[in-house]
């Protein structure tokens, strides 16, 4: 037991309060996961200037030898997530797992190796149409292109008016998508075309089959974690077989669908190393 559990944040509904009960009584069948941008790393104008907020690497080192597994659910490949978190080579973090590309990768602490599908061929098409795309919406250089590997991404925080910006290139990115095989991942003024098939949910019930955990928090940020909230509700309503789950929101402000279905929703990535290091602590 830690010395400051009072530290640790109470959840504001019963199923959230139930959850966490479940993590502290058997941590060792606890499945712990996370997003990462937004939830564990600031939101930053360019997303490859985006790193673990400080202190998370000590707060999962701390955690990870407690619980079954610490798991970073991102649509971010895989190795990025890794090198941008620093979470390669750190002792203490044998039990995390970096699923990237919303699960359709995986890399793992203990190996060292991502294992990877081959490529979409709707996401190359997709890669060498969006410049003159973005060219004719008029929204030009205020969009920012982000490479992802298995999908691509398009930012508007940088435009003059981002939510504009946004709001101009859903329809003509939508069409695009659906040309190629693709889907649309709205986010917090990002759009990502990505293949069909996969989401956090589903990568997250999958490891919490894999772990045959009894018990599960999720903390995100955004709307692609919403699938992730929805999976923990699929499996906390599952009678007698039910697995208590935690749902927790980094920052409320611009996802409120988010928010409203949290269990416990905190400020962001500062306030989630918090938790986390409380939760460490108190197991």
């Amino acid at each position: 037991m830690g010395s400051h559990p009072e530290n640790l944040p109470s959840p504001t509904t019963p199923a959230g309060r139930e959850g966490l009960e479940a993590v502290l009584a058997r941590p060792d069948r606890a499945v712990v996961a996370l997003d990462f941008d937004g939830t564990l790393a600031d939101i930053v104008p360019d997303p490859e200037q985006a790193r673990a907020h400080p202190g998370t690497v000590d707060a999962l080192a701390a955690l990870a030898p407690k619980v079954a597994a610490v798991a970073v659910i991102t649509g971010r490949p895989a190795d990025v997530a890794v090198r941008f978190g620093g979470f390669a080579g750190v002792p203490g973090l044998e039990h995390l797992v970096v699923l990237g590309h919303y699960g359709a990768e995986r890399w793992d602490a203990v190996t060292g190796a991502v294992h990877a599908p081959a490529p979409h061929p709707g996401v190359t098409a997709v890669r060498a149409e969006l410049p003159s795309l973005l060219e004719k919406s008029g929204v030009g250089g205020g969009a920012l292109i982000e490479e992802k590997g298995q999908a691509v991404a398009v930012h508007t925080r940088r435009a003059d008016d981002p939510q504009a910006a946004f709001e101009a290139l859903r329809a003509p990115l939508g069409e695009l998508a659906e040309r190629h095989g693709l889907i649309v991942e709205p986010g917090r003024l990002v759009l990502e075309l990505r293949p069909p098939g996969m989401d956090k949910g589903v990568a997250l019930a999958r490891l919490v089959a894999e772990l045959d955990a009894e018990s599960v928090i999720y903390a995100g940020d955004d709307l692609g974690d919403l699938a992730a909230f929805a999976a923990v509700e699929k499996l906390r309503t599952g009678g007698a077989d039910g697995i208590p789950g935690l749902l927790v929101c980094s920052g409320s402000t611009e996802v409120p669908e988010l928010a409203a279905r949290a269990d416990l929703s905190v400020p962001g990535p500062a306030s989630v190393v918090e938790f986390l290091a409380a939760l460490a602590e108190r197991l």
